[in-house]
């Protein structure tokens, strides 16, 4: 059974869209993500493609080979990160009114994780050389 699509936004209401979250939260502790939320990357991934509202600001910066970043062009606001071939879609769960209805259960780059904080609950985690040999294309036979 899908998930119930909910209303979501940026700070300023101007990139308003709707998601259809999973249930769970995680928490990405890289560089990139760090420097882009100016902390942790909390996240929810989304079940279908995000539809914005008609005219929303939707800036996209192509962060890596195979990663992009949404934000709101007017509020500068954290919107999502999405895979560039389009599997995947990680909602910022501060966009959604009640952030606290996902459960936080990953933290993914956690020996990339600064020393001066840490996540109260017990969570799965994943470090970067786990989460890079899970994610990337195989290169055998591709001389």
């Amino acid at each position: 059974m899908m998930a119930a699509v909910q209303a979501v936004s940026c700070l300023c209401g101007d990139c308003s869209f709707t998601a259809r979250p999973k249930h769970d939260a995680g928490v990405c502790h890289c560089a990139m993500c760090r420097k882009w939320s100016g902390g942790m990357f909390i996240s929810v991934e989304s079940e279908t493609p995000l539809e914005f509202v008609t005219g929303a600001p939707v800036s996209v910066y192509p962060s890596s080979a195979w990663g992009e970043r949404l934000f709101c062009g007017r509020c500068g606001g954290h919107l999502a990160w999405r895979a560039k071939d389009g599997h995947a879609t990680y909602v910022s769960i501060q966009c959604f009114a009640d952030p606290a209805q996902f459960e936080l259960t990953q933290q993914i780059f956690i020996d990339c994780k600064p020393g001066n904080y840490a996540i109260a609950n017990k969570t799965q985690t994943m470090t970067e050389a786990e989460f890079m040999a899970m994610v990337a294309p195989s290169t055998e036979g591709n001389a």
